[in-house]
C-alpha cells in the first residue's frame, strides 16, 4: 500500500469516528438576596405554565378554593382561613384579639344572628309568663258559689275591690217574665257579662247624703246592650213606699237605713224595693256619697255645662251663671243637691241633675275621643283604689261598660221619672210629711215601653207600688210623661223657680 492509498484509508476512518463531547460551559450563581419585581426564566428547569389567551376574551380570574369544614374527623381545619378563601357577605368579619395560647384568630358573631337569639330569648320568657299567668293556681271565693280555682288572670277580672264596702247582691227569687220570643235559646247580645236577663244589663245607682243613711239620689241606669241604647229612670227620693220602710215618712231614701228587713244587708234592701215596685231586675250597683262626687269631678278635670241664673247654694256657695261654666268638684256638689229655689222642690232637683248627667255624658264621650280609652280606665283604677265609689262589679264589667257607653250616642240615651204627684201625708207619729205617690197605672205604662225591652209586659197586679192619692183623684199629670234625650237636654233650660211666680 502506497502513501496516497493509506492516507486515503486514515481520512475514511476519521470521518466515521464519533465526535468528542466539549465540555459543559461553567454557570453563573443566582443571587436570591434580593427577589425581583417580576419572575424571570432562567431555563427548561423553570419552564412557565404556557397560558394562551384568545384575542377579544377577558381571561377569568382564578380563585383559590374555598375551604370547608366537614366535622370532627377535620377538626383544626375550621380556624385555618386562607386569604383567598371566599366568606358570607352577610357576616362582620371583624376580629376580636386572638386567643391567649391558640394562635388562631376568633371570628365575630353577626348582627342577624344576635338579634335572631334575643328575640327568641324574650318570646321564650314571654311563652313562659303567658303559661303561669293562666295556670289556675289561685282559689276563687265568692258568696253563694262553690269555690273555684282560677288563674291570675282571670282572678283580676273578676276582682271587685270595693265589693267588702256594700257586699254582694243575693240571686233574686221573682220571675222576672223574660219573653221567650225574644230571648231564645241561641239569643245573645256579644258582650259577657254576669246578666240576669240576656240582651240588658241594670245598674242601680245611689247617692247618699253627708251621714251616709239616706239615698238622695236614685238613678235605674239600665244598659240595653242588644238594642245599643242606655235607659236611665229617676227615683224621686220622695217617693212613698210604706211597705219597705219603719221611717214614718214612708220615703223610699230611708229604705236603706230604716227598712223593715233588717236581715239583709243595707243595698239588699234597696234593691229588692226596686225590684218588687218597678219590676226591672238589678245586676249590679254603685254608691257614692256627695264628698265622693266632689273628687271623682275633680279628678276629671270638672264638668262644662251652660248656668242660666246664678245658683246660691250657701251664703258663700254660688255657682256663677255663663255659657260653658266648668263645674268644680264643689259646685258639682252644689248643683245636683240644691233645691230650695225650685218651684217643685225636689222634682224641681231631679230635673236638674238630669241636666248634669247629660253633661256628665258629654264628658265621658269627650275623654274618649280626646284622650282615648286608656284614659278613662286610668281614671275608673283612680276612683277603684280610692274608694269613691262601692260597687260589686268587677274590674272587667265595669271597664266593658264604660266601652258600651263610650261608642253611644246622645240620641240613645234617654232619661224618664217615675210618674206621680206632690202629697201630704200623716205619719205614724203624728207628723205631716210632703211625699210623691206613684201613679201606678202610668209608671207601669212607662217601664213595659222603655224598662222591660226583653220581658213580658208587665200588669197592675206583678207591681207592689201603692198609692196615695188614687187614680180619680189625681191633681194632675204633669210628670206623668217626662221622657227626654241626652240630646235634647243640651239645650234644655232649669227648672222654674219659685221667685218666678211670686
Amino acid at each position: 500500500m502506497n502513501r496516497e492509498e493509506l492516507n486515503e484509508e486514515l481520512k475514511t476512518t476519521a470521518d466515521n469516528a464519533p465526535r468528542q463531547m466539549k465540555p459543559l460551559r461553567k454557570l453563573k450563581r443566582i443571587d436570591n438576596s434580593s427577589k425581583p419585581a417580576e419572575p424571570v426564566y432562567h431555563g427548561l428547569h423553570e419552564a412557565p405554565q404556557i397560558d394562551i389567551a384568545i384575542e377579544g376574551e377577558e381571561r377569568p380570574q382564578e380563585r383559590a378554593p374555598q375551604q370547608v369544614y366537614h366535622g370532627m374527623h377535620e377538626k383544626g381545619r375550621a380556624d385555618d382561613i386562607v386569604e383567598s378563601a371566599v366568606y358570607d357577605d352577610d357576616y362582620d368579619y371583624d376580629y376580636d384579639e386572638p386567643e391567649k395560647g391558640s394562635g388562631k384568630k376568633k371570628k365575630k358573631k353577626s348582627k342577624k344572628d344576635a338579634l335572631i337569639k334575643l328575640t327568641a330569648v324574650l318570646l321564650s320568657i314571654a311563652a313562659i309568663i303567658t303559661l303561669f299567668l293562666n295556670m289556675p293556681i289561685l282559689w276563687y271565693k265568692k258568696s253563694g258559689q262553690p269555690d273555684e280555682r282560677v288563674s291570675i288572670i282571670t282572678y283580676f277580672k273578676r276582682w271587685q275591690p270595693t265589693v267588702d264596702l256594700e257586699g254582694e247582691l243575693e240571686k233574686p227569687q221573682i220571675d222576672f217574665s223574660v219573653d221567650p220570643d225574644i230571648v231564645t235559646e241561641d239569643f245573645t247580645d256579644g258582650l259577657d257579662l254576669p246578666q240576669l236577663i240576656e240582651g240588658q244589663y241594670t245598674v242601680l245607682f245611689l247617692g247618699f247624703d253627708e251621714d251616709q243613711e239616706l239615698t238622695d239620689v236614685i238613678w235605674i241606669c239600665q244598659f240595653d246592650i242588644a238594642g245599643g241604647k242606655l235607659h236611665i229612670l229617676q227615683v224621686p227620693r220622695d217617693c212613698a213606699v210604706p211597705n219597705y220602710t219603719s221611717n214614718p215618712t214612708t220615703k223610699i231614701n230611708s229604705v236603706y237605713y230604716y227598712a223593715w228587713d233588717q236581715e239583709s244587708s243595707k243595698i239588699q234592701r234597696v234593691v229588692n224595693c226596686v225590684q218588687d215596685n218597678f219590676g226591672i231586675p238589678i245586676d249590679a250597683y254603685i254608691t257614692t256619697t256627695c264628698f265622693d262626687i266632689v273628687d271623682i269631678v275633680d279628678l276629671v278635670g270638672g264638668i262644662p255645662m251652660n248656668i242660666d241664673n246664678e245658683i246660691v247654694y250657701e251664703a258663700d256657695k254660688i255657682i256663677p251663671a255663663g255659657e260653658n261654666v266648668v263645674l268644680t268638684g264643689e259646685q258639682a256638689e252644689w248643683f245636683v243637691r240644691f233645691r230650695h229655689d225650685w218651684l217643685q222642690g225636689d222634682i224641681g232637683r231631679v230635673q236638674n241633675q238630669r241636666r248634669f248627667m247629660a253633661a256628665a255624658m258629654q264628658k265621658i264621650l269627650s275623654i274618649v275621643k280626646d284622650e282615648g280609652r286608656m284614659k278613662l280606665y286610668s281614671y275608673l283604677n283612680t276612683i277603684y283604689k280610692n274608694k269613691w265609689i262601692a260597687t260589686n262589679m268587677s274590674v272587667e264589667d265595669l271597664s266593658k261598660l264604660a266601652d258600651f257607653g263610650s261608642i253611644l250616642s246622645m240620641d240613645n240615651v234617654s232619661v224618664n221619672m217615675v210618674p206621680g204627684e206632690d202629697a201630704a201625708y200623716i205619719g205614724s207619729d203624728g207628723n205631716e210629711y210632703s211625699i210623691y205617690s206613684i201613679h201606678k197605672r202610668a209608671t207601669v205604662d212607662m217601664l213595659n215601653e222603655s224598662f222591660r225591652p226583653y220581658q213580658r209586659p208587665m200588669l197592675l197586679s206583678e207591681s207592689n207600688i201603692m198609692e196615695f192619692v188614687s187614680e180619680y183623684e189625681y191633681q194632675y199629670e204633669l210628670y206623668d210623661d217626662t221622657g227626654i234625650t241626652f240630646k235634647d237636654l243640651e239645650k234644655a233650660t232649669e227648672p222654674p223657680r219659685a221667685s218666678d211666680y211670686n
